[in-house]
């Protein structure tokens, strides 16, 4: 289904008042669905410079995802790779081995929302946003400690967005 066709049925949803169906048809729509997912519940209207969605639940039980109850009035393949970003959540704390240290769980998401590994049908999002999340993920980088197991663990990874910030960066200008 071609991008304007997915953004119309997105609008009506949300034209409806039916956030959590639209969140649920994009999550199958991409490829992103999980029986680990327990409910897609709302939260509080997000902000144009602060968008918040949380994945909650206790490791190894099926995950609530929270997604601000106006998250279509926003760009959609932002919101869709945010959706990404906590769906490489659901899956690390549902699938073993767990991921538990939580500078590893964001630098995972952060990576896939640029390189869209796990979920390859991720829409590309614009080079304002890759940079914003490059660097974002390149901070939880930094928080796993200087030449930590976990830092050695994804240093090739970190290669990877450190040579995409600076062709995002060239490519800005």
């Amino acid at each position: 289904m071609e991008f304007k066709k997915i953004k119309n049925k997105i609008d009506i949803f949300h034209s409806e008042g039916r956030t959590i169906d639209a969140t649920l048809w994009l999550l199958k729509k991409f490829n992103l669905e999980t029986p680990n997912l327990k409910r897609i519940e709302l939260r509080e209207v997000a902000k144009p410079d602060f968008i918040l969605m949380t994945t909650e639940g206790n490791f190894g039980e099926p995950q609530i995802l929270r997604v601000p109850e106006n998250t279509f009035e926003f760009p959609l393949p932002l919101m869709l790779c945010l959706l990404t970003h906590e769906m490489v959540h659901v899956r690390q704390k549902t699938v073993k081995p767990y991921v538990e240290d939580k500078n590893e769980r964001e630098w995972q998401a952060y990576y896939e929302m640029n390189f869209h590994k796990e979920f390859p049908e991720t829409l590309e999002i614009s080079t304002f946003h890759k940079l914003f999340f490059a660097k974002k993920g390149l901070e939880y980088y930094a928080r796993m400690g200087e030449d930590s197991e976990l830092q050695l663990k994804y240093a090739e990874q970190k290669k990877e967005v450190e040579l995409l910030i600076d062709e995002l960066e060239v490519r800005r200008f």
